[in-house]
């Protein structure tokens, strides 16, 4: 996808992990400059940064940031996430509160420090500017031991298609599109698959792998890049007809 993000200027948040890292570099190799941020700032990126996302001030910090070296901002990606695998009965209430802080509320607060420099670059860019936010399979579908973190991701999948419409209805030329990966080849999903270990739902991690593998009809799990490659479709021009959609990169997962 080369040069398909030319002269772009995008923020990638949760950008120490495994989607989110090949996010940066995906946008990166396709010609933007990409502010990466993290609870610690991570490697790579035009500029990295200490954030975290359920702080509203440090979301303030960035903006000025942003604002100060470029002026505007063309795409927000909302990437940070956080899951706790545990049956309803064993899901505590701090649990259910920092997956929907992190996986949801940041959503909200990302939304309302950048728009003003997401409407700024709104003004010029083809297609608008674009924010993808990173909801998974488990915002379309229930699955078994992840009734809080479901939750958090469906409120993402809906707030992504209000947005769409609200920003269009108010003329910003913004547009709002949600990612739904499938199981994928991560440092989270290895914590999955070991809490299912943990939880005597597989023998061990080979077998709690090959479970997670299953679930798509494809055959195998996902890698990072494949779902940066999608988000990078939904930043450029190319899906300047695309918005308030959700875009399923799940092996066929939710297919059936």
């Amino acid at each position: 996808m080369g040069g398909v993000l030319e002269g772009t200027v995008a923020l990638v948040t949760g950008a120490g992990g495994g989607i989110g890292s090949a996010t940066v570099k995906a946008m990166m190799d396709a010609g933007a400059e990409v502010i990466a941020t993290d609870l610690q700032a991570p490697a790579g990126g035009t500029l990295s940064l200490a954030h975290d996302v359920t702080d509203q001030a440090q979301w303030q910090q960035v903006a000025d940031t942003i604002r100060d070296r470029w002026g505007r901002l063309d795409v927000l990606v909302n990437n940070a996430g956080t899951v706790k695998i545990a049956s309803i009965e064993q899901t505590t209430i701090e649990d259910w509160r920092r997956m929907m802080a992190v996986n949801a509320e940041a959503i909200l607060l990302g939304h309302q420090a950048m728009l003003p420099l997401l409407r700024e670059a709104g003004k010029n860019r083809e297609g608008g500017a674009s924010i993808v936010n990173i909801s998974s399979v488990s915002g379309l579908v229930g699955n078994a031991f992840a009734a809080a973190y479901g939750a958090s991701k469906a409120a993402v999948r809906l707030f992504s298609k209000a947005a769409a419409l609200e920003f269009a209805a108010l003329g910003y030329n913004i547009r709002v599109n949600s990612v739904h990966p499938g199981g994928v080849e991560t440092d989270m999903s290895e914590l999955i698959c070991q809490t299912f270990v943990d939880m005597g739902m597989a023998p061990d991690m080979a077998a709690a792998r090959a479970d997670s593998a299953r679930l798509q009809p494809i055959g195998r799990t996902g890698k990072p890049s494949e779902i940066a490659n999608a988000v990078v479709f939904l930043s450029s021009t190319a899906a300047s007809f695309i918005t308030g959609s959700e875009m399923a990169v799940d092996g066929g997962w939710t297919a059936g």
